[in-house]
C-alpha cells in the first residue's frame, strides 16, 4: 500500500491552527517560561515530532502567536484626529496583549513579517504621516509608541505584587531624596493612566521632533 505523503508525521485533526490555539491554552495556564513543543504535544496527545512538523521551530511558533495577537487589534473605526486615532490604535494593542498571559513578553521576543503585524504597522505609520514633519520621524515615532506600549504592558503583566511594597521600604529619604519625593507616583500601579500619559507625551512632541541627523541640517 502506498502511503500518503506526510501521513506518518501527522494525526487526523491536527492542524497548524490547532497547534497555535493549543499553545495559547498552555500559555494561559503555565506562562511563557513553560511553553514548549513538548507541553503542546502532551496537551494534544500526540508525539512532539508531530508538533515540530507543523511549527518547524519554537521561534516560528512564537511569531505565529504574536501575529495572532496583532490580528485581534481592530484597525478600523478609529475616532478623532490623527493623535486620537493613533492613541486608540495603541489602546487596542494594549488590550490585545493584556488578553493573554505574558502577551507583551511574547510579542516583544518576536519579529514576525506577517500580514496582521504589517497591517498594524502600516495603519500606525500612515496616521503619523499626518502629524510628523518627515517620513523618518513618523517611522521612528511609531517605534517609540510601540516599544513604550510593549514595555509598560510587560511591567503590568510581570511585576510581582510585593515589588511596590519593597520599593517603599527601600527608598528612604536620606539616600534617595528625589525618588522618595515622588514615591507614590513612581510606584503607581495605575497602568491605564500611565499608558495614556506616556502616549500623549510622545504624540505631543511628534509634530516638532526631527531625527538629530536631519535637525542639524
Amino acid at each position: 500500500m502506498t502511503k500518503t505523503p506526510g501521513a506518518a508525521r501527522t494525526k487526523v485533526g491536527i492542524t497548524l491552527d490547532r497547534v497555535v490555539a493549543t499553545a495559547f491554552a498552555v500559555l494561559q495556564r503555565d506562562g511563557i517560561a513553560k511553553l514548549s513543543a513538548r507541553t503542546i504535544a502532551a496537551e494534544l496527545d500526540v508525539r512532539m515530532n508531530t508538533v515540530m512538523w507543523h511549527i518547524r521551530t519554537k521561534d516560528r511558533l512564537l511569531g505565529l502567536m504574536a501575529e495572532a495577537i496583532l490580528g485581534e487589534v481592530d484597525l478600523e473605526d478609529l475616532p478623532g484626529d490623527w493623535r486620537e486615532q493613533a492613541t486608540e490604535l495603541l489602546r487596542r494593542l494594549r488590550q490585545a496583549m493584556l488578553g493573554h498571559r505574558d502577551g507583551a513578553l511574547l510579542v516583544a521576543g518576536t519579529f514576525p513579517v506577517e500580514p496582521n503585524t504589517l497591517a498594524f504597522s502600516e495603519r500606525l505609520v500612515t496616521l503619523l504621516f499626518e502629524g510628523c514633519p518627515t517620513r523618518k520621524s513618523a517611522a521612528w515615532t511609531s517605534w517609540s509608541l510601540f516599544y513604550f506600549t510593549l514595555g509598560l504592558v510587560q511591567e503590568e503583566q510581570a511585576t510581582p505584587a510585593e515589588f511596590h511594597d519593597r520599593l517603599r521600604e527601600t527608598l528612604d529619604e536620606q539616600h534617595f531624596p528625589g525618588l522618595h519625593s515622588v514615591l507614590e507616583d513612581y510606584a503607581s500601579i495605575d497602568y491605564g493612566e500611565r499608558f495614556e500619559f506616556g502616549i500623549e507625551q510622545i504624540l505631543q512632541s511628534a509634530p516638532t521632533t526631527k531625527p538629530r541627523s536631519q535637525a542639524a541640517k
